[in-house]
């Protein structure tokens, strides 16, 4: 059983920075995609990042060049750096597993077998 928990959410300023991280156990992590989503109340989720197989990675267009997703495959540990944060980044933000993601499904959050909890993000002045 995978179990995956979020951290670093919290408020920011527009502009402002913030990291995220997903702590996993339980998981095959250094061979597993990794992703994050985020969603926001009445609106469906949204991919955020993902990270296949802990190779390449892939930004949503709304987030390429402020947001870099990393991970520590020693750590089992997946990171969000988000900097230059809009308002429109609010948002509860989850990490997901998905252990046989084809790399066609990256986005495709039906794909992901495992998630977290998620932390909210807030940026508003």
């Amino acid at each position: 059983q995978v179990q995956l928990t979020e951290s670093g959410g919290g408020l920011v300023q527009p502009g402002g920075s913030l990291r995220l991280s997903c702590a996993a156990s339980g998981s095959n992590f250094r061979l597993s995609s990794m992703a994050w989503f985020r969603q926001t109340p009445g609106k469906e989720r949204e991919f955020v990042a993902a990270s296949f197989r802990g190779t390449n990675t892939y930004h949503a267009d709304s987030v390429k060049g402020r947001f870099t997703i990393s991970r520590d495959n020693a750590a089992s540990t997946l990171y969000l750096e988000m900097n230059a944060l809009k308002t429109e980044d609010t948002a509860n933000y989850c990490c997901a597993h998905g252990e046989h993601l084809l790399l066609s499904s990256l986005r495709n959050e039906g794909d992901y077998d495992y998630w977290g909890q998620g932390t909210q993000v807030t940026v508003s002045s």
